[in-house]
């Protein structure tokens, strides 16, 4: 499918999201301006569906990041102990600064998801095979000792309720004023785009990288800051949205091949259509209930994950 196209179907999925939920929506009514339809629009559905968009199309590219930066195709924020690592930064802050504000907490998030992800890189110089099966599952690992610590901190201090939320990504309590801190992903995206040339080779090897002049470490760094600060944003917003960031990567290689300054884009519109149709089928399935879009991603993804090992198996 052509840009173009995808982009007709983004819109068309954004469309139908918005008049998707327990209170229709009339297009004769928003034509004729009625007050409460609108307030609908501007105050939950429109905010949800640019919430979706962004945080789709964020995961995905920090999935793309984090694979190229590792050189192995099963590594995300997700899978690197770089969510979980977050996760405990935000509950350190709620201890100790129980007041702070919103950008507080984004701040500690995005230190302890850099750190986090730091550890998993120097773990991960560790291992003794290059099988990269065992990377992922060393970031797993390494993901449920950070998050396994976070959960006995809750536990303790009774906050568990609020770890929980964390959990899951959810996109149901979303409103106006409660998620524009996402709309501060769009320059990332830029900045990443600007280096997408440096992360291409650097996702070749460090001999290949330190060969054609680049600093292999700073670049590695640069990108591993950037794709924790996106993962803060989107954690603190939405919560935790699981193999988005490994599949549609995955997908988008197999198809378009592996130059982030060609592909990041596309990357970014498939990212944000899978979790516009996640988040539809979220809403749909128990109508007029709905489920937190992280179980349907998690049913659809683990499938395209399995699907993609075997596929790496056999090839």
């Amino acid at each position: 499918m052509g840009r173009k196209g995808l982009f007709l179907v983004l819109f068309l999925l954004s469309a139908l999201s918005i008049f998707i939920g327990v209170k229709d929506l009339m297009i004769h009514a928003l034509l004729y301006g009625d007050s409460q339809q609108w307030l609908i629009v501007a105050t939950t559905r429109l905010p949800r569906t640019i919430s979706l968009i962004l945080a789709g199309a964020t995961m995905s590219i920090c999935g793309l990041i984090m694979q190229h930066l590792t050189q192995n195709r099963f590594v995300s924020p997700t899978t690197a102990g770089t969510m979980d690592s977050a996760r405990l930064g935000i509950l350190l802050v709620m201890l100790f600064l129980p007041s702070a504000s919103t950008a507080i907490r984004t701040l500690a998030a995005f230190i302890f998801a850099f750190l986090g992800t730091m550890v998993f890189l120097g773990l991960s110089r560790l291992l003794p095979t290059k099988d990269p099966i065992f990377l992922p599952l060393l970031g797993v690992m390494f993901g449920n000792v950070v998050g396994s610590l976070a959960t006995f901190f809750a536990y303790q201090f009774q906050l568990i309720q609020n770890m929980s939320s964390w959990l899951q990504g959810n996109f149901s309590l979303v409103t106006k004023g409660s998620y524009e801190l996402l709309y501060l992903t769009i320059p990332l995206f830029f900045i990443i785009y600007y280096f997408a040339y440096f992360f291409t080779v650097v996702g070749l090897g460090e001999d290949v990288a330190v060969n054609l002049g680049i600093n292999y470490s700073l670049v590695q760094t640069l990108g591993i800051g950037l794709v924790s600060a996106a993962s803060s944003l989107v954690l603190i917003m939405v919560g935790t949205v699981p193999f988005l960031g490994v599949i549609v990567p995955n997908i988008i290689s197999l198809t378009y091949g592996d130059h982030i300054k060609q592909t990041i884009w596309i990357t970014a519109l498939y990212g944000s259509l899978f979790l516009l149709i996640c988040d539809i089928i979220s809403r749909i399935v128990i109508a007029p209930y709905e489920v937190p879009v992280s179980l349907i991603v998690g049913i659809i993804g683990s499938l395209i994950f399995i699907y993609l090992l075997v596929r790496r198996n056999r090839a």
